[in-house]
């Protein structure tokens, strides 16, 4: 499995040195985001096809469904870059880290974004190396938590957008479709993808030790990248307030009635 890690390590410093080429060249760090979900494409075909053997069933729809998330973000996150400049976060660090903002940006950046990408990828690459039993009851189950997780994702990322393009004035919050029941539909069916990639993956030795993996997505979406940003862009919204205390935050649910 190590053989496959460094493998797996070279692939993808020379896809984020690339990354962090093209973002000096444009002078947008923020692009370091689109190429989060083909990293793990890169990541996936490496380790299916550097792996001996013939290819099992599990082996090969890991491949599939890290392929088809990866790729739709992907291309969802570079549509959605099209003439909008540098993400505010990433225009702060500039401005934060000054003269030394190229230094700092590739090891901060583009190489720890790396390096978390390849611990998160630990599933994709053990399914790829370990003994694997027949397409068991876990197997199904992840595949159905994962098909729940993908249509959260990318049918949230497409209200949001339509919204966006619509709404009457910078303040208004979408409320409506999947919003209606999560604050984070897209983050929750980011986690649950994650989720079933880990069920897939316990029919094979030693799977149950990929737990972490989903875990820490889980852990990344809910206090470090995900969630508190939004929270902390509305603190002051009244509208939102009220949203926050009607709807789930993560998990989707009924909306709850509160007394106004």
């Amino acid at each position: 499995m190590w053989d496959l890690y460094v493998i797996n390590i070279g692939a993808i410093f020379l896809f984020m040195f690339t990354m962090f080429i093209i973002a000096q060249l444009i002078k947008d760090n923020s692009i370091v985001d689109i190429g989060w979900g083909l990293g793990f494409v890169i990541i996936a075909f490496v380790s299916y096809f550097a792996s001996e053997g013939e290819h099992s069933l599990r082996q090969t729809i890991v491949l599939t469904l890290v392929s088809l998330w990866g790729i739709r973000l992907f291309l969802h996150l570079l549509i959605r870059s099209i003439g909008r400049g540098e993400d505010f976060r990433y225009a702060n660090f500039r401005k934060q880290w000054g003269k030394n903002v190229r230094i700092i940006a590739f090891f901060r950046v583009f190489m720890m974004q790396g390096a978390i990408m390849l611990l998160l990828a630990y599933p994709i690459i053990l399914v790829n190396v370990a003994e694997s039993s027949g397409f068991d009851i876990f197997a199904v189950l992840g595949l159905i938590v994962w098909v729940i997780g993908f249509l959260f994702q990318s049918i949230g990322d497409y209200q949001l957008e339509h919204f966006k393009k619509r709404k009457k004035h910078k303040e208004e919050i979408l409320k409506s479709g999947l919003w209606r029941f999560s604050r984070h539909p897209n983050y929750f069916g980011e986690a649950a993808m994650w989720w079933g990639i880990f069920l897939i993956v316990i029919g094979v030795q030693n799977g149950w030790t990929a737990f972490f993996s989903a875990a820490f997505i889980n852990l990344l979406l809910l206090k470090v990248s995900g969630v508190p940003f939004l929270d902390k862009r509305y603190a002051g919204n009244e509208e939102y307030q009220i949203y926050k205390q009607e709807t789930n935050l993560f998990i989707p649910w009924f909306p709850k009635k509160v007394n106004s």
